[in-house]
């Protein structure tokens, strides 16, 4: 199975010494966002846990300790965009995120890191032109370092229109012309594009560009050179073939403050809930209550053992 740390959160960045705890304790106790007292306890071993899969906008605090991971496969989709504090408050300054991703591709491997460049929204500073050109550069700094990127236009949840009022979803012809855009770089910087939960439309023409999803089996085999045979029950949702159950994150707990944020309510609950975190505890917020239901998690390897044609190519 996939243990994934990322669409809740961002734990390299947060909680990096929790993670390194549970990784060293083999375990870790997970709530469900909507019905709490309901709790899934995972194993991290090797044995059952084909992939850790980590989504984070700042790596950076996960490297010192990066070998602890050695025995685990992984898969690194590291978020970087072209916007300011203006959007993104407290995100480290992009010229360092850029820096990071390309040393943990020189510990893990290009093959294992995909770099995201989500959510694409449009505004009279955040133009097409300004895409074009902030792509363009950042694809040219890490052209070697990463072979897959991701980019997805902004969904205006209902908490990204409250915490975002002024943001607008891109239209039809403007995705078009920055894909058209994108393709066209991705191919001279070596990589593949990604579209998150776009249309297929988008591909037509443009042959460095899929809209299989970000998490999708191809790309998690790509990344961790394994071919995988997933059960169905394992998909999370209908919108894409994307493999994000597993995830071992809460909401509410990123302290990035990105405006366009999926994940958060709004920062005073961020604070109260993180204010809650005990890096000893095997709860990411807070600890066991008497309510709580714990039920082991069913893990088991994905990995298909047998000779794949492929293998002999």
């Amino acid at each position: 199975m996939i243990i994934n740390t990322g669409s809740r959160t961002d734990i390299p960045a947060f909680f990096h010494t929790w993670f390194y705890n549970r990784i060293r304790e083999g375990y870790v106790l997970v709530r469900n966002p909507y019905q709490p007292q309901q709790v899934t306890r995972y194993l991290l071993d090797p044995s059952v846990v084909d992939v850790l899969s980590f989504c984070s906008k700042n790596p950076a605090p996960m490297l010192p300790r990066i070998h602890e991971l050695d025995t685990f496969r992984q898969l690194w989709h590291v978020t970087i965009t072209p916007y300011g504090r203006d959007i993104e408050p407290y995100v480290p300054p992009k010229a360092e995120v850029l820096k990071t991703s390309r040393a943990l591709s020189g510990i893990v491997g290009k093959g294992a890191i995909v770099w995201r460049y989500d959510p694409v929204f449009l505004s009279e500073k955040y133009s097409l032109s300004f895409h074009k050109k902030a792509f363009q550069s950042m694809a040219a700094f890490l052209k070697g370092s990463t072979e897959q990127c991701v980019v997805s236009f902004i969904d205006l949840y209902e908490k990204t229109k409250r915490n975002f009022p002024q943001a607008r979803t891109v239209s039809s012809a403007q995705q078009m012309e920055l894909i058209d855009a994108f393709d066209s770089i991705a191919a001279d910087n070596g990589m593949q594009i990604h579209l998150c939960c776009e249309s297929s439309a988008l591909t037509a023409g443009h042959p460095h560009t899929d809209a299989q999803g970000c998490f999708s089996r191809s790309v998690i085999e790509t990344a961790a050179g394994i071919h995988l045979s997933v059960p169905s029950h394992s998909l999370a949702r209908k919108a894409c073939s994307c493999l994000l159950g597993g995830d071992i994150g809460a909401y509410n707990t990123c302290l990035h403050g990105c405006r366009y944020c999926y994940a958060n309510y709004n920062r005073a609950v961020v604070e109260a809930q993180t204010a809650a975190h005990d890096p000893c505890s095997p709860y990411l917020i807070g600890h066991a209550i008497t309510s709580d239901i714990i039920k082991d998690a069913r893990q088991e390897s994905w990995i298909d053992h047998q000779m794949n044609l492929i293998d002999f190519l």
